[in-house]
């Protein structure tokens, strides 16, 4: 037995349920528990549960499986015993639902086309229907059935309830009418006429509702499913962020080649350029620049040297580092940031879906109108056959087949719209949140600027030539690793073309480079490497420096023959089409919020130049800050959607109402995010809203068509007046509205 102390909390995952009645069915019986405060999530299948002194882990779990469902808990990210599938999905649940949905489709289609097509109803057509439909409605509906009696043996009642209710109740007349009514007759007809009579439906068979209704709803929970399992991909993707071998320096001078689990505090590990740092901790050897951007939002690389402190999971960008282990395991910082994400992640609400919500009352409702028409009819003395039939015309017509296809037509027209647009939208919850935002909460790195260094202005002393300083410095700037070099050489190449071979070059550790180009005595960094050579920097140029550090973009001397010549400016670009994007943000009545780690001069210089007020600007926040962020804006009342591209962006996009990840950015942020914009481009950031929002209208207005069709041919079956013909023909037009009302959404356009 598990127990614990006063104030614990524990994680369970939560097995088997359906729809979001059950998440909240769970929550309820928690709750009722003493001293016991619980969160359950039905799209991650999780449980956070708070409790106090008396009560135990196998408490918390018996209770769970008291209420029908199953409760344990879960393995550390990443070390399921299961394994799972690239895409997230394990083993044993995403596969039979799909051989499920595969079954009824294949088994159903001409099932239903016999039903309603009086020509293809040859002499013994009822009994090939039933053959095709037994397996649909026994194997194929299987977990409505399972659901709706763990349901009945707690008293509840959800949508799997008038699934498995209509669907059985349908099947069984079917048998009853073909084994002991008329309708096995050999050449025996469903004509289509439209009209209303009485009968006492020995001759009816409703096998095509049946397996009609559950191809559908099946669709719809496969679809669900799918998006659904994305959940825990995550933290997946952050884990796969860190090194996975490390090379360890021995006592002995040996260097030895462990995993990163391997790793305990006080190794000290070796660092080579190009590669992940292992873990946490301090530079013991050598000097470098840290790519820090997946982690910190920092566009500019650390400098960093003896005694400076690196992250896990940051690039080492130039020179060999020596490093002692400071933090290992679940203490790093990566693990921390996975932490932040798996708690947004179960923080935020499950999105009741509506059909569950109007089930709630609608199942029950259904219900009791039938067994009140069986008794009705009974009790007026039409007989049992009659007042049967009419009974399951209620079951019939009130079984959702629109219903089913209602969410997922709309969904998949919505989402492979987007798609084409390079918009991913991950499941129907997702467009719950996008019609109540009202602010939006944008990364910079990588999602408004470009996320590398560019060269972007060039400054000379009179009487020097602009090309010739770019091909001094380009040349001598190409022979090193740094991210600010590249950029320097990369500018240079695409303004003056092929750059000459430097005769000699040395790298002036955090400072810059020097050497001999064209038998020039060649210096670029900055002002201290000038300093060092006892060279002084001309009033123009230390002008455009002072300008270029004030903007926060990074300012890069050039010197030649014993004189200072020119200052590069480099930064993070911004992106041609962000100024557009939050025009078009702001048409949406969204406020925009910029949000970054880098310093303040920078993004306010960026804020300026794509037209954020200077009040919306939030800037040096490490990751956990960026969550805060989101939160305090949400009590404040607002719905906050985050665009962002980085892993420390991830725990901020789960957080947010709306998260929406850049596709040009990291796994984590695209795994932690609502939708994923492919192209990159944050103006599909504003196609994404209206897309979403555009794709919630559709499903809203065909749940009101398949509601609003149950509700009013329930009254013509209770009174025993509909012919079942035109029921199925009702249900028919009720399905093709639903479609074609959500291939609407293939004229989509892009702003």
């Amino acid at each position: 037995m598990t127990v614990r102390t006063a104030g614990a909390e524990v994680e369970l995952a939560i097995g088997g349920m359906t729809c979001a009645s059950c998440a909240a069915r769970i929550e309820k019986k928690l709750n009722r528990m003493d001293g016991v405060t619980a969160t359950v999530n039905y799209a991650t299948e999780k449980a956070r549960v708070s409790y106090g002194d008396g009560v135990t882990v196998d408490d918390l779990i018996a209770t769970v499986e008291a209420t029908g469902y199953t409760a344990q808990e879960p393995a550390p990210p990443g070390r399921s015993d299961e394994p799972a599938r690239e895409d997230g999905a394990g083993p044993d649940e995403l596969r039979p639902l799909r051989q499920r949905l595969v079954t009824a489709v294949v088994l159903s289609v001409p099932v239903v086309a016999m039903a309603m097509v009086p020509a293809l109803q040859f002499e013994y057509w009822q009994w090939l229907s039933l053959t095709l439909a037994a397996p649909v409605v026994t194997y194929a509906a299987w977990p409505f059935h399972r659901a709706a009696f763990t349901n009945a043996r707690h008293g509840a009642a959800t949508m799997d309830t008038l699934i498995s209710v209509g669907t059985s109740a349908a099947f069984l007349w079917s048998l009853w009418a073909l084994f002991l009514g008329s309708a096995g007759t050999p050449g025996m007809t469903h004509p289509f006429e439209p009209t209303i009579t009485r009968s006492d439906g020995a001759g009816n068979i409703y096998l095509e509702a049946a397996a009609g209704v559950t191809a559908f709803v099946l669709a719809g929970r496969y679809f669900e499913a799918r998006a659904k399992r994305k959940a825990g991909a995550a933290l997946r993707a952050l884990l796969e962020l860190g090194a996975k071998d490390v090379t360890v320096l021995r006592a002995d001078g040996r260097e030895e080649t462990v995993p990163v689990a391997a790793l305990t505090v006080g190794d000290r590990f070796l660092v080579r350029p190009g590669e992940k740092i292992a873990t946490d901790g301090t530079v013991v050897e050598g000097t470098s620049a840290v790519d820090a951007s997946m982690l910190t939002g920092e566009s500019v690389p650390v400098e960093v040297g003896v005694g400076d402190a690196v992250t896990g999971a940051t690039v080492n960008a130039g020179g060999r580092l020596v490093v002692r282990a400071v933090r290992v395991g679940a203490d790093t910082q990566l693990a921390r940031m996975a932490k932040l994400v798996e708690d947004a992640q179960n923080g935020k609400a499950a999105a009741q879906r509506l059909a569950d919500r109007i089930s709630a009352v609608f199942v029950p409702v259904v219900i009791a109108l039938a067994l009140g028409t069986l008794g009705f009819w009974l009790g007026n003395g039409a007989g049992l056959t009659a007042a049967f039939t009419a009974a399951v015309a209620v079951l019939i017509i009130a079984c959702p087949c629109a219903l089913g296809l209602a969410t997922p037509t709309a969904l998949m027209v919505g989402t492979g719209r987007g798609a084409q647009l390079g918009i991913l939208i991950k499941g129907p919850e997702v467009l719950e949140s996008t019609r109540r935002v009202d602010t939006v909460v944008l990364d910079k790195t990588g999602t408004v600027t470009t996320g590398r260094m560019t060269l972007l202005a060039v400054h000379t002393t009179d009487g020097t030539d602009e090309a010739e300083a770019l091909r001094l410095a380009g040349a001598l700037e190409h022979s090193s690793e740094h991210p600010i070099a590249r950029a320097v050489a990369d500018g240079a190449r695409e303004r003056t073309g092929a750059l000459p071979t430097p005769e000699d070059f040395a790298n002036v550790p955090g400072l810059g480079v020097q050497g001999v180009v064209d038998g020039h005595a060649v210096l670029v960094g900055r002002r201290r490497l000038l300093a060092e050579w006892a060279l002084e920097v001309p009033r123009d140029l230390a002008r455009a420096v002072d300008a270029a550090e004030a903007a926060g973009r990074t300012a890069v001397l050039v010197a030649w023959d014993g004189a200072a010549r020119a200052v590069l400016e480099i930064a993070d670009a911004v992106k041609e089409t962000s100024p557009e994007a939050i025009r078009r943000l702001r048409a949406l009545g969204l406020r925009p919020v910029l949000l970054t780690g880098d310093n303040e001069a920078v993004a306010r210089s960026v804020a300026h130049e794509v037209g954020i007020a200077p009040e919306d600007v939030v800037a040096e926040v490490l990751p956990q800050d960026k969550v805060e962020v989101i939160e305090r804006l949400q009590a404040q009342g607002r719905s906050v959607a985050m665009v962002g591209d980085g892993v420390n962006d991830a725990a901020a996009l789960a957080r947010a109402d709306l998260g929406l990840a850049m596709g040009t950015g990291t796994d984590a942020a695209i795994e932690a995010g609502d939708l994923t914009l492919v192209r990159g481009d944050l103006r599909a950031a504003a196609d994404a809203v209206r897309l979403a929002r555009r794709t919630l209208g559709t499903i809203r207005s065909n749940l009101f068509w398949a509601f609003a069709y149950n509700v009013a041919a329930l009254p013509l079956a209770a009174a025993g007046l509909l012919d079942p013909m035109i029921a199925g023909a009702a249900m028919a037009f009720s399905s093709v509205f639903v479609v074609g009302n959500s291939l609407r959404l293939r004229a989509f356009r892009a702003a």
